[in-house]
């Protein structure tokens, strides 16, 4: 697939998936948008690649969150209906990264800020470099802190008092921090940073694809279960299902 501003490689089960707009730290723009919907598109359907890395290009950082040089005078001059057909299309992409069925693995260096923080929120592990740094930056332009499913994700990820205060101060989580509050999951120098997500995707891709698939499906399933027994049946199930069809493929 082709894109303007992303790259994206496919080798040995695994995707690799590159915010490409070094010369605004990756800033996500509206044809950057509409990109990631036609891949995440494709992904969802797609069954040889089974785990998707996402990083950003250049050295500044992973992402800076959303181009307001580009989208600001158009936003603000825009209808209110208008407002929130852009703001449901740029939230959706996070919808999206959950229901895909590859783990996604966020190789991070430098800032994610904004909706750079959002694109590491809604991937399921994350490797981050010593400079790492991620914060709810809306806050601080004046806008809510909680958006692009911030507020979904994080109290999840760090529990509710850190993260409130995240997202109401808008200040920075340092990488050490983000390790210390099991945000990211390792922590390593910026030229090992792909090869120590490709070490990782590599042990999920030689698994069962359709176990793989059912994992991240029942953890986020799991995430909103109401009882311990709603979380049970679902993993009863899917391994239920796993067990029957590896029988049927014996």
């Amino acid at each position: 697939m082709e894109f303007e501003t992303l790259l994206f490689e496919e080798k040995d089960n695994m995707g690799l998936l590159t915010l490409n707009r070094p010369k605004t730290v990756n800033a996500l723009n509206q044809k950057m948008i509409e990109e990631l919907h036609a891949l995440f598109d494709f992904l969802e359907a797609n069954e040889s690649i089974r785990v998707l890395i996402l990083t950003g290009a250049g050295e500044k950082g992973f992402c800076s969150g959303m181009d307001m040089k580009e989208s600001a005078a158009q936003l603000f001059e825009a209808t209110p209906a208008l407002i929130y057909k852009h703001q449901s299309l740029a939230s959706r992409l996070f919808y999206k990264m959950r229901r895909i069925p590859q783990p996604i693995i966020a190789a991070v260096h430098g800032a994610a800020s904004g909706a750079g923080f959002s694109f590491a929120l809604a991937s399921d592990v994350r490797i981050i470099t010593p400079q790492a740094r991620f914060n709810a930056a809306y806050i601080n332009i004046g806008l809510g802190g909680a958006d692009l499913a911030s507020s979904y994700f994080l109290p999840r990820l760090i529990g509710s008092g850190r993260a409130n205060e995240f997202l109401l101060t808008g200040d920075f989580m340092s990488a050490e921090e983000a390790i210390q509050l099991g945000f990211a999951s390792r922590i390593v120098e910026k030229e090992n940073l792909l090869d120590t997500a490709c070490e990782i995707a590599g042990k999920m891709a030689s698994k069962n694809p359709l176990g793989l698939k059912m994992t991240k499906e029942a953890i986020n399933q799991n995430l909103n279960a109401g009882s311990l027994e709603q979380a049970l049946h679902v993993e009863n199930r899917n391994q239920s299902f796993l067990i029957a069809s590896m029988k049927l493929g014996a």
